[in-house]
């Protein structure tokens, strides 16, 4: 099979993906063999390729928003060869710590991701624990479903993690892949939306996709927030979401790498029961609720199209903030 191998961590300009020919893999108990149809392309991808996140495993194949067919099945799966799954970030859970048997597998103690501790979709077969993967709204084409997969699973949670209650004002900090699919799920219930992101196209973007205002981060919206989510890798961009909060509300930080938390006036900013909340990972509750829902309100992403041949360019131009939506690799 054809995959993007990545080998050695360095700058995305400097290329690190190689397309490279690999045996194709075989499923073994419990996991499903998938002929790989669409993969998205994560900030997250970016971080594991940059070594900005510390090599799990080496040479890895890349991704983890997997758009499939079932091409073969382990012994003791039973789902039906052909049909369209879907993969995420989280590949397995060790299902027996205390984190998972109270239901919170998304900080299970020994988690397993997919590209990184295992290969991803970045190739034109992957394999997965049957567990782990999703059935997929018809809805949707491949491209379009494949970023519901992390962005989307992701922002969604990271909605639940800051507490959103139908009709708050919520800010989204940073409007990428991730903020342009937790807007419309915002609107869906009645929330006053406001997009704080740098550059006038990314306002622009925004407001096209129904934000009620947008403006730069460190602009202050004009009516304070019940809620915000921060999408930026920037601890300065936490600092302008408790800006602009009211007392008593919360911050979500939706990010695996944080750059640093610079310092900041704690009296002003989170004193009034203010609150800052990590997001971590995913449960695959969170993923079957969210294409549920996504399904429902019919939920379609931006996104840019690579062929497997250019994951590197995909990767760079996340980096430099050249996708409106999300960049998906096809195959």
């Amino acid at each position: 099979m054809r995959a993007a191998l990545l080998r050695e961590s360095g700058p995305v300009e400097a290329r690190p993906l190689a397309i490279v020919e690999l045996p194709k893999p075989e499923p073994g108990p419990g996991e499903v063999l998938l002929r790989v149809r669409a993969c998205g392309v994560c900030r997250t991808d970016l971080h594991i390729a940059e070594g900005e996140l510390p090599p799990h495993r080496r040479p890895l194949v890349p991704g983890h928003q997997i758009v499939g067919t079932i091409e073969a099945c382990g012994d003791g799966v039973e789902l039906a060869r052909g049909e369209r799954r879907g993969v995420s970030w989280l590949a397995s859970v060790d299902g027996t710590c205390g984190f998972c048997r109270r239901g919170d597998e998304n900080i299970c103690d020994a988690p397993r991701f997919t590209g990184y501790d295992v290969d991803g979709g970045y190739a034109e077969f992957a394999l997965a624990r049957a567990d782990f993967t999703y059935a997929l709204p018809g809805e949707l084409d491949d491209v379009h479903v494949a970023p519901l997969l992390c962005a989307g699973i992701i922002g969604f949670r990271a909605l639940r993690v800051a507490g959103v209650q139908r009709g708050e004002r919520v800010g989204l900090f940073g409007f990428g892949a991730s903020a342009h699919l937790a807007l419309p799920v915002l609107k869906s219930w009645g929330c006053t939306v406001v997009a704080a992101t740098r550059g006038e196209a990314h306002q622009r973007f925004a407001r096209e996709h129904g934000a009620d205002w947008a403006g730069g981060v460190p602009d202050v919206p004009p009516a304070s927030l019940d809620r915000a989510v921060t999408f930026a890798p920037a601890g300065e961009v936490v600092v302008g979401a408790l800006r602009s909060l009211r007392k008593g509300g919360v911050v979500a930080i939706n990010a695996i790498h944080l750059d640093c938390m610079p310092q900041f006036d704690y009296d002003s900013l989170l004193w009034g029961e203010r609150q800052i909340r990590s997001v971590t990972n995913m449960t695959r509750a969170d993923a079957r609720d969210f294409l549920e829902l996504a399904a429902k309100i019919g939920l379609k992403p931006t996104a840019s199209v690579f062929p497997l041949e250019r994951a590197n360019d995909a990767l760079l131009a996340v980096k430099s903030d050249a996708v409106e939506g999300a960049a998906v690799l096809t195959l």
